[in-house]
């Protein structure tokens, strides 16, 4: 079955002018299942999720293969199309995709020293209270830092450098094709926030975001501009059983990047007993990531986390979290200010 659906898509693509360049990866296709046992990385479906990666209809985590995150993403493109929202790479949506088509699914990217710079701390203590002796929340390694820059995972990174080889500069693999058109960020933005925007590979240019929606149902946070037309839509984790989704209508008050972090046990129903407020320090696998939100709802927020593969799949604790790269493109999107309506 999964040759015969292959199959079908490639004709899709054929159809659409995409084929030359799905089928024409710069790594081989694996043949056989990966090493976590899941379906091999689809290079027709990588394709797909780069380009809509780039035009701000993210896929959650690049990993080459069909899941929620996708279908939220191809009918977030499709509504910003005016195209039938079937969640699909259906021939009209290919059509409407093949403008983009010169972005090839992977990339080879030779390593430099700047990409490998820490600090990384492994392993990174459980416990608040030993978290805020630490300079940083940082990386535990150079391999989740390059996972992070190019939006997938360390194991999606295994699978397309087969036999690998050590992580030095000088060394040269196959990434996701998620290398940002610019890097020319405002000049007003602080040192370091441009630094984590390069760390990610987060485009310069954005759209303009005027309001958001977050949206319980369709598990994803949607941005619209002045003339309410969708400009971008990310997947999202949003509240819990415990901290349900505050829906309503809400302010953005301030945009905190790189963020300190107020640990308060009260808030967290499944804190431990002796825990103690604590002030966490910064970092991309600090509990909010690299951004902080903030809502007029007390206590609420716009968010990143330190595990991007778990987005729109668990539960927070009631505010809205995004990969860490997502938040840092909708940090660019939307000033405070801005409305925030969570709905059902």
């Amino acid at each position: 079955m999964l040759v015969r659906s292959l199959s079908l898509r490639r004709k899709l693509l054929v159809a659409a002018g995409l084929a030359a360049i799905a089928m024409a990866p710069l790594a081989a296709q694996p043949e056989a299942k990966s090493p976590s046992g899941k379906p091999p990385v689809d290079y027709t479906i990588m394709h797909a999720q780069v380009i809509l990666d780039s035009l701000g209809f993210a896929p959650g985590i690049v990993d080459g293969r069909e899941g929620q995150s996708l279908t939220a993403a191809l009918k977030g493109f499709q509504q910003s199309q005016g195209l039938t929202t079937s969640g699909k790479l259906d021939r009209a949506t290919l059509g409407a995709l093949h403008q983009y088509r010169e972005r090839r699914p992977v990339t080879r990217v030779t390593l430099d020293p700047a990409m490998l710079q820490g600090p990384f701390i492994n392993p990174t203590p459980k416990d608040p209270e030993d978290q805020a002796k630490l300079p940083a929340l940082a990386y535990t390694r150079p391999l989740e830092k390059l996972a992070e820059m190019f939006h997938t995972t360390p194991e999606v990174l295994v699978e397309l450098n087969p036999g690998g080889g050590a992580i030095r500069p000088g060394a040269t693999f196959v990434f996701p094709n998620v290398v940002p058109s610019s890097r020319d960020y405002a000049g007003d933005l602080k040192p370091e926030w441009r630094q984590t925007l390069t760390d990610l590979n987060v485009d310069a240019h954005q759209p303009a975001g005027d309001h958001i929606v977050v949206d319980k149902s369709e598990k994803v946070l949607k941005v619209f501009d002045t003339n309410d037309t969708l400009v971008a839509q990310f997947s999202a984790t949003m509240g819990s059983q415990h901290d349900p989704l505050p829906i309503g209508t809400w302010k953005i008050n301030v945009v905190d990047t790189n963020p300190k972090f107020h640990y308060n046990p009260d808030l967290f129903w499944d804190a431990k007993k002796d825990d103690e407020k604590a002030m966490l320090p910064p970092g991309p696998n600090g509990p909010v990531g690299v951004v902080w939100l903030d809502l007029s709802k007390e206590h609420y927020g716009i968010h990143g986390t330190p595990e991007p593969q778990t987005i729109g799949r668990t539960q927070s604790h009631g505010c809205i979290r995004l990969t860490n790269w997502d938040a840092a493109r909708l940090a660019l999107m939307i000033k405070p200010g801005a409305e925030a309506v969570f709905q059902e």
